[in-house]
């Protein structure tokens, strides 16, 4: 029987307008009922989520920053986290510091970005909604990128956006030339990095075996390339409707696009079977 149920933010369980449908909203309160928990599983930090879901009832824990963070919703107590090295960091910025693209440090539960790049945001091919989310997520600091490492605690993740071909491409092959490090992406646009035994696949993982849970007994919806890990770890890996080529070939199962409610419609079946077994009770 399904005990968990795994779900990617942006293009997923949210619309294109990063709202939730009556439909999505529907699938929690059913979950709530039959002591299904779900558990959003997203590159966005504990504070980027929906009020909705932090105050739902089926939802306990998160997986956050691309599965480098589990979090407990209630008490917003971090269970689990994998950091990079500052100097590590230090070390990618300064390499990279003369091209025009964002640096964006995810650290103490806050995404952190330079007020001199901050501006590079208005130019990203993103819908307003996006932007607007992007915006609204960000803590601006003035100064210079190695004082703020030393005032905040240890970094967990970091984003690069980027606006060119050529800047993303170096930064591509500076991440892939670390051994220490992961790359991943959820929008056109932008560069996620872990450290390399950070991914959403690994925070599932570890948070199934913290509640001793089968991964078998866990269904993971995606649609970006962060989310390919997740897929795979789950017993089954829905992919949206607008979900990538890459997603959907991973996935055990496809569903509608994230404006089609398509998380809510595949599990009310699956919901109505756990309700059937539960009426019917043992024989």
């Amino acid at each position: 029987m399904v005990k968990l149920v795994f779900v990617d933010m942006d293009g997923t369980f949210l619309d294109s307008e990063k709202a939730i449908s009556p439909e999505n909203a529907s699938a929690l309160d059913a979950a709530a009922s039959l002591g299904v928990m779900f558990v959003p599983c997203t590159g966005r930090n504990l504070a980027g989520l929906p009020a909705e879901l932090l105050h739902h009832p089926s939802v306990r824990y998160a997986v956050c920053a691309n599965g480098a963070v589990v979090a407990d919703v209630a008490t917003g107590r971090t269970l689990r986290e994998v950091t990079i090295e500052k100097d590590l960091v230090l070390d990618l910025y300064r390499r990279l510091r003369d091209r025009p693209i964002t640096f964006d440090l995810f650290a103490d539960g806050t995404v952190y970005t330079q007020r001199e790049r901050y501006p590079l945001i208005d130019r990203l091919e993103l819908s307003d909604a996006t932007k607007e989310f992007v915006r609204g997520v960000r803590t601006v600091y003035d100064g210079s990128l190695e004082d703020q490492l030393a005032r905040i605690g240890d970094v967990c993740r970091l984003n690069v956006f980027y606006w060119r071909d050529e800047d993303r491409d170096a930064v591509c092959e500076l991440v892939d030339s670390e051994p220490a490090l992961r790359r991943a992406s959820s929008l056109p646009c932008n560069i996620e990095i872990t450290d390399r035994s950070a991914h959403k696949g690994a925070g599932l993982r570890w948070l199934c075996d913290h509640l001793g849970v089968s991964a078998g007994e866990c269904i993971a919806f995606g649609d970006g390339d962060n989310d390919r890990t997740m897929l795979e770890a789950a017993g089954d890996g829905v992919a949206m409707g607008n979900a990538t080529p890459e997603v959907k070939a991973v996935a055990d199962h496809l569903t509608s696009s994230c404006d089609e409610s398509g998380v809510g419609r595949y599990l009310a079946p699956v919901f109505a079977a756990i309700a059937g077994q539960a009426a019917s009770g043992p024989r």
